[in-house]
This record gives C-alpha cells, structure tokens and sequence, in this order.
C-alpha cells in the first residue's frame, strides 16, 4: 500500500507531530473555516489534526515525505523520536515559553497522544495520507481550499534554501484555492527568518497576497506568528 524507499530514508525522517488543538491555534482556525475548507496539512508528520478533524467531520488530507514508509515502521521511528526530542528541549528549557506546556512530561504526554491518534487513523482511513516530496505535491490544481504547513519551511531555513522556498510556495499556490499558512516563522534557533520579505515579494508576484499573523500560540520563543497567503 506504501511504496517503500520513495522518499527519504527512514532513518533521516522526523517523526513528531503536533496535537489538533495545537493546529487550531497555531494557524487561527475558525470554525467557519474548518466546517467550509477542504484543507490539506502539508508535510503533516505525526499530527493529529487530520485523525481529529476527520472524527469532527472536517474535510482533511495529510502528505508528507514520512508517509512512504509503513505505519508499523513509521510508529516506532515516532516513539524514539519524541524521546530524542524531549531529550533535548530538557537542556534548553529557557528556549521555550511553558504556559500553554506546564511542563517537560505535558509536553511529552502531547507529544505521544499527537502520534498515537496519527497512527490509528492512518491504519483506519489510509486514503488520507498521501505520500509527498516537497516541493513538488501529487493533488490537482486548486484541489483543496487551504493549506496549512507547519514547523517546515523557514524553520529548516539552514538546510532548505531559498530556491527551494520558492519552489514549494508557487507548488502550494498552484494546489490552493484560497489560502496558504505557514508557522512558525522563525528557525530552529528561534531568529526570525532572514529572508521573510524577499518572500512575501516572490508571493505578490505569483498573484497573491501575504500578510503576517500574530497567533494564540507560542512554544518556542519568538515563534508566535504565521504568514497568511491569500488571494485578493
């Protein structure tokens, strides 16, 4: 079902996902836009937004590189990586905010409810998850209403260059209706990204507008905005 080996190795995957709750707050999702748009999560990782959405009826497809994998192997990849991860934010606690994470084991408990309701729901509705590699998605043009993109782009800024930022931007144009947003806008070392207009002048050029957010929602430090990609 899975094609095996058609992305990334799965040992060069990260498998940690945000919660539903998370998402809705993280991109200022209303309820008018949940019960309206069809949405895609792109890449979606081990979110449980599409598993949530998709019980509250919501119409939500999930793509990423992780998903050529199988669910069994991509399970396992989750549960050390979450580990992995707490590992690390332990040693630099001062880094994020802790009020909407009371502490290191609530982060932890999240983390591991985001994976586990991913995981059963992929097992239970397969069809939601499509198998991607950025910059380049597998759905028709204006397939879906809005993209959602979290934790990717400007956050890898390091590895991603600005080629690629593009690529991927005038991809997510060409599969989006009506909009595109992306958090946070910072990267791994909480700088906001360097880059951000040159951005926002590559998106108006494309025919779009793009306009900065801020949002309800802040873990790591400094990263509490989104960019809104919208047409006019």
């Amino acid at each position: 079902m899975r094609r095996e080996n058609s992305g990334l190795e799965l040992s060069r995957v990260i498998f940690v996902g945000r919660t539903y709750e998370e998402y809705v707050r993280m991109f200022d999702l209303t309820d008018e836009e949940l019960k309206n748009y069809t949405i895609l999560d792109a890449p979606a990782g081990a979110c449980s937004f599409t598993a949530i959405a998709s019980q509250l009826g919501y119409r939500v497809t999930a793509a990423d590189i992780a998903y050529f994998h199988s669910v069994e192997q991509l399970y396992q990849k989750g549960l050390d990586d979450i580990e992995h991860a707490i590992e690390g934010i332990s040693k630099v606690k001062e880094k994020y905010k802790w009020d909407y994470f009371n502490s290191i084991d609530e982060l932890e408990k999240q983390r591991n409810s985001a994976l586990h309701d991913c995981v059963r729901h992929m097992n239970h509705s397969p069809e939601l998850y499509s198998p991607a590699n950025l910059p380049e998605l597998p759905f028709k043009n204006g397939q879906f209403d809005m993209i959602l993109s979290a934790h990717f782009l400007f956050m890898y800024s390091d590895r991603l260059d600005f080629n690629f930022h593009k690529k991927t931007l005038k991809e997510m144009t060409r599969v989006a209706r009506k909009e595109i947003r992306i958090f946070p806008l910072t990267d791994l070392s909480g700088n906001r990204y360097e880059k951000l207009q040159e951005i926002i002048m590559f998106i108006h050029d494309l025919g779009w507008t793009a306009e900065e957010r801020i949002v309800s929602y802040e873990f790591q430090q400094n990263g509490k905005s989104m960019l809104r990609v919208y047409r006019d």
